[in-house]
Parts: C-alpha cells; sequence; structure tokens
C-alpha cells in the first residue's frame, strides 16, 4: 500500500499531505512532530492496514507545505489547519494521532472540537513536557545549534545520528529524504528552521491540563521508555486525573518511539485502535 500526494488549500497557505488507503476506509488522521514530516507515519499507516484511510499531514513550514510567518507557528493556528484539513476532507468522525508538537495539537483540537474525534493517540507528551525538564531544555539547545545547513549529506546523516542516537536505519534514510534537500552546493532543511526555531524560543507554549480535563475519547498515552520530555510521574497524574486515558511504555525508545522502535509502538497503536472499533 503507498501513499498518494495531495495538496488542499487553507485560504491562507497551500499545505500538503499524504494518503493511505481508499476514502471509504476508517479515518485516521496522523500529526508529526515540532521538525517532521508527514511521511514518518509510513510504517504505521501500512501497519493499520487497507481497512483504514490514514492522512498524513505535512503540517505548516514543514515538507511539503508552505511556510507562514513565524508569529504563526503556534498551537492556535495549527489547530485552525488542522480544522481546515479535515473539513477539506470531509471528516465528521475520526481517530486523530499526534507526536510531540502535533500531540499538543491533537489534544487542543479534541478540546475545541470533541464531537468530531472518535479516539486519540498522544505520543509522548503531556502538561508541562514542553516548558519544563530535560527533554524542554533539551530542545531548546537544539533549536538554537542546529545549523541551518551542511556542507554534504554525510554531514547531515552525522548529524542526524548525533542527535537522535536511538533512530533505526529505516528511520534515518526517511529523515535525510524527507527533512532534507540539495540546493546551491548545500545540503539544506526542507522544513522552516529558522521560522520553526524562533517560535519555539520565543512562544510560550500552551498549558494542557486543560485539554486533559475535557478529553471524553478513549485516548492511549505512549511513552518512550527512555524520554526526556514526558516524565512518568506526567503519566500517571494524567491517568488519575482522567479515566478516558490508557497509557502505554514503549521500552528502549526516546521521545521518538515510533522510530526507535517501530514494531512495538505500532503494535501498540493499532491494539488500541483496533480494541476501538470492535468495543472491547
Amino acid at each position: 500500500m503507498s501513499a498518494t500526494s495531495h495538496f488542499f488549500n487553507t485560504g491562507e497557505l497551500q499545505l500538503h499531505y499524504l494518503q493511505w488507503g481508499e476514502p471509504n476506509g476508517i479515518p485516521v488522521v496522523m500529526l508529526h512532530g515540532l521538525r517532521g514530516f508527514g511521511a514518518t507515519w509510513e510504517a504505521l499507516a501500512k501497519a493499520l492496514g487497507p481497512a483504514y484511510c490514514c492522512y498524513a499531514l505535512d503540517q505548516r513550514g514543514r515538507g511539503k507545505s508552505d511556510w507562514g510567518p513565524v508569529e504563526d507557528y503556534h498551537t492556535g493556528t495549527y489547530v485552525a489547519d488542522l480544522l481546515s484539513f479535515v473539513d477539506h476532507l470531509e471528516l465528521k468522525d475520526f481517530i486523530l494521532v499526534g507526536h510531540s508538537l502535533g500531540g499538543t495539537n491533537a489534544l487542543e483540537f479534541t478540546r475545541m472540537y470533541p464531537e468530531r474525534i472518535k479516539a486519540l493517540v498522544i505520543e509522548d507528551i503531556g502538561p508541562g513536557s514542553s516548558n519544563r525538564g530535560d527533554g524542554a531544555a533539551r530542545i531548546r539547545r537544539e533549536m538554537k545549534e542546529t545549523p541551518l545547513r551542511f556542507s554534504s549529506w554525510e554531514e547531515a546523516k552525522n548529524f542526524w545520528q548525533n542527535s537522535r542516537s536511538n533512530l533505526t536505519e529505516d528511520a534515518l534514510a526517511a529523515r535525510l529524504k524527507y527533512s532534507l534537500c540539495e540546493k546551491d552546493g548545500q545540503i539544506c532543511w526542507t522544513h522552516d528552521q529558522q521560522g520553526i526555531a524562533q517560535a519555539r524560543l520565543s512562544i510560550e507554549p500552551i498549558d494542557l491540563w486543560p485539554a486533559v480535563k475535557s478529553i471524553e475519547c478513549p485516548t492511549l498515552l505512549v511513552k518512550g521508555g527512555d524520554s526526556d520530555f514526558l516524565p512518568t510521574e506526567t503519566v500517571k497524574e494524567v491517568m488519575a486525573m482522567n479515566k478516558n486515558f490508557q497509557a502505554v511504555e514503549v521500552a528502549h525508545a526516546s521521545h521518538y518511539a515510533h522510530d526507535d522502535q517501530p514494531e512495538v509502538f505500532n503494535q501498540a497503536v493499532c491494539s488500541f485502535i483496533s480494541s476501538i472499533q470492535t468495543g472491547k
């Protein structure tokens, strides 16, 4: 099952998305992380299989989507883009999956439009993750220190290997393919690295507790066992606050569980989604 590539217009920007499966399948919408891309969800889409129709959005400033103003790289605008996206697809009742930044956007969208969401999968983010702790400090450090270009593909590969030591070979290859391109003899980011970094360092992340409290649909919270971003204590607090959440920890995985342990991650998500469909 291969992906098809599509564009739509929000009225402000042209955004790109990938689709796996037929439109009559059970709809699943997938949101990548801060410097991610829609194709990061390919393995999950294939693991879900032909009964599902999976849509992975390149959020503004990423992948093949248009870049926006720095001041618009924040949750409110991402949620508005997501609303335009699902309205474009005419989806009224769907499963929503989000990693990191995409998880924030998924939670906030569900708080605002609970009637649209059948089930949620949130990968390795929770209240406070983006504001405090080692993971938040690491992200801020990366935003300051990531170069805007590389002199060779080998240098770019070394950057990702040093930054994400747990990446599988497939995940590393995907990052080189989808997050970088060659331009004027140098290797450059396909995403708006400078704008995204500026926004991440200057715009205060939203408080996710109101969204967590409001969730009424079945929700799976996936934590990387070695994650520096989602503390175990936060997972426990979320579970205690809202009984609609269940949690799973992926051993030997960092903040990027779907990249580090794709088979385990995909099995956990597929089992959860299957249980929603069968009511078990």
